[in-house]
């Protein structure tokens, strides 16, 4: 039998770390822009094109690097970060496996430009799918310049599944937040297709954190911070009252580096129990600080995963520190026993003999029926023999109502009318409804009981709308008498330009109004114009979670985001009209058994079913 175990190849073998570490082009603006960071860069400068397809071009002004260290920088696991097992449990560096540079040069076409500060004269190497193309001397800044060009070029089935140049140019940003965000001291500028969207200088967190997310949250933010043993804990938390309902404003940094911590995330959700409501999510910026050898940082290959040695510890002194900064800052009510001054107490000024009950007078004769005021009545002011006329009259107060203000299932009538119902006689809208606990109508069918999540209905029927409308690209307009803006972050605006022409289609008239805001002129004709703005920002929510690259998607996924922002809630009574009405709007869709998300929108309970359970 002959051998067929054989090594890979260094290139196929960087190819497969390729998968783990470069998984789109803001992994590799992720690890070029680190790389810079550990250099000691103080200005770092992104060029992309494409959204990152075609290059990517990350400067800076670092130590650079000999002509030596250049070429060795490319193999696989090279790194000056650590030299022993023992360094894994003290890093404070950025990147330290070796793996970004030789897995980048792998999958795309790399040139590199570096010099150190010593020397007179730089490098230039080109390699390209692991083959090194050429070495030279070259004349460059002191620095280190890389352009990566093709990305993916010999791996076509990974650039086949890149997303639209939306989604990417928004993770390319994204990755530009976090690393922005944890190195205030370094000023970072990028460009997309020789477009700026960040020119950041070089500040302190807060100023950083307002030039990245805009004004108007610098007013909106509450400084928290406490010191242990175990770790010091600063930052800055949301105002309450400027939460969100999707992600975007969320950040853990420990040791100057990016985390994500869901553990931690239900600390600071528990510190705004009871003054937010449960479906927003506040916005968060915190830099823990603690000793190296306390964190792993070394269980994925992305390092954005880190685990504590005192996790409950540190989750404590996180909750604790987010509720005394809201206390602290009077954004929830708080009772100040060492408040200078005394709370004035109006004195007695007159004799407690002279104090009186008030007099209430009141006409025990009146009669709101009752045109004649000379009325027989009794000793405790009731009249023992009501005429006539006032019969009439509460008869017409408590009479049969109108038929457009029937309440929905609430009198004996109507549940004897829905008991007595014949299994063969078809349900007719607006009879023989019931609503339970304001979510569910129940009607009955031939075979049982139908049963109708009213909610789900309602959006199912709104989003064959919206697609109608999307579709033909027909939808009505009417003008708002008080336009509405919206203020979104850099990464948020690039995506909501996108969703502009859809929204715009279906009947809403919104347009920029200035970096990163949005004004709302005018709605659809069949959405309630004063929720407008919560509408749009619930859609824009639902919305950001869609990577979709094909424009039929988009516009079902906007459709969807929509639906779901429109529709009626949970706990709204309804009339029986409305009930009928709905179940009919319902039954004409094309697909009315689910919603747009593909939850159960009907459920019948079969008379067998409902039989044996009285047995």
């Amino acid at each position: 039998m002959s051998d067929i175990i054989h090594l890979l190849s260094d290139s196929v073998a960087n190819q497969i770390a390729a998968g783990e570490v470069i998984q789109r082009p803001a992994s590799v603006v992720k690890e070029l822009v680190e790389n810079a960071i550990d250099a000691g860069a103080t200005k770092i400068l992104i060029h992309v094109k494409d959204a990152g397809r075609t290059l990517i071009q990350v400067s800076d002004n670092g130590k650079g690097m000999s002509p030596t260290d250049a070429r060795m920088a490319f193999e696989r696991h090279a790194t000056s970060k650590i030299n022993d097992a023992g360094d894994l449990f003290s890093i404070r560096t950025m990147g330290f496996r070796g793996e970004a540079l030789a897995s980048i040069a792998s999958v795309a076409d790399v040139e590199m430009k570096t010099k150190s500060e010593n020397d007179e004269i730089g490098t230039f190497i080109h390699i390209s799918g692991s083959e090194l193309i050429s070495q030279e001397a070259t004349a460059t800044t002191s620095g280190t310049t890389f352009c990566v060009k093709n990305l993916f070029y010999n791996v076509p089935a990974r650039r086949k599944f890149l997303k639209t140049n939306a989604t990417e140019i928004r993770h390319i940003m994204n990755e530009i937040q976090r690393v922005a965000l944890a190195n205030p001291s370094i000023s970072f500028s990028l460009y997309h297709n020789d477009s700026p969207i960040y020119d950041l200088p070089a500040d302190n967190l807060k100023k950083r954190i307002v030039h990245i997310f805009g004004n108007s949250i610098g007013n909106n933010l509450v400084p928290i911070e406490v010191e242990t043993s175990i770790a010091h804990i600063k930052g800055f938390i949301g105002d309450p009252k400027m939460s969100r309902r999707s992600f975007g404003e969320q950040f853990f940094f420990v040791n100057g580096r990016y985390m994500k911590h869901p553990f931690f995330h239900k600390a600071i959700m528990q510190g705004y129990e009871k003054i937010m409501p449960r479906e927003l999510v506040p916005a968060y910026f915190i830099n823990f600080t603690v000793e190296a050898s306390s964190i792993d940082i070394n269980i994925h290959p992305t390092k954005t995963e880190i685990k504590f040695e005192n996790e409950s510890a540190v989750w404590q002194l996180l909750q604790a520190a987010v509720r005394e900064g809201l206390g602290k800052f009077n954004v929830i009510p708080s009772i100040d026993f060492d408040q200078e001054g005394s709370i004035d107490i109006p004195l007695l000024t007159k004799s407690p003999h002279d104090i009186s009950m008030p007099q209430v007078r009141i006409d025990p004769t009146y009669n709101p029926f009752q045109h004649d005021k000379s009325v027989q009545v009794s000793s405790r002011g009731f009249s023992n023999h009501p005429e006539k006329t006032d019969a009439e009259n509460w008869e017409k107060l408590y009479g049969e109502p109108r038929q457009n203000e029937t309440p929905f299932a609430d009198t004996e009538n109507e549940q004897s009318s829905f008991l007595s119902h014949d299994e063969n006689t078809p349900v007719e809208s607006g009879r023989n409804l019931l609503q339970i606990k304001n979510k569910y109508i129940l009607t009955p069918v031939k075979s049982g009981l139908m049963v109708i999540d009213q909610r789900r209905a309602h959006q199912r029927i709104l989003f064959e709308q919206f697609m109608v409308t999307l579709t033909n690209e027909e939808g009505y307009c009417q003008q708002l008498l008080f336009p509405q803006t919206i203020e979104l972050n850099h990464a948020d605006a690039v995506l909501f330009e996108t969703m502009m022409p859809d929204l715009n289609a279906i009947g809403f008239d919104i347009r920029e109004f200035g970096p990163g805001t949005y004004i709302i002129n005018g709605t659809p004709g069949f959405i309630d114009d004063t929720n407008v703005k919560h509408i749009i920002e619930t859609a824009f929510a639902q919305y950001k979670e869609s990577n979709g690259n094909i424009k039929d998607e988009t516009k079902e996924k906007l459709a969807t985001s929509l639906a779901i922002a429109s529709s009626i809630s949970y706990g709204q009574t309804l009339t029986s009209e409305e009930a009928g009405s709905l179940i009919d709007s319902l039954f004409a869709c094309q697909t009315p058994n689910y919603s747009p998300t593909g939850k159960p929108v009907i459920e019948i309970i079969k008379l067998d079913e409902m039989e044996k359970r009285f047995k």
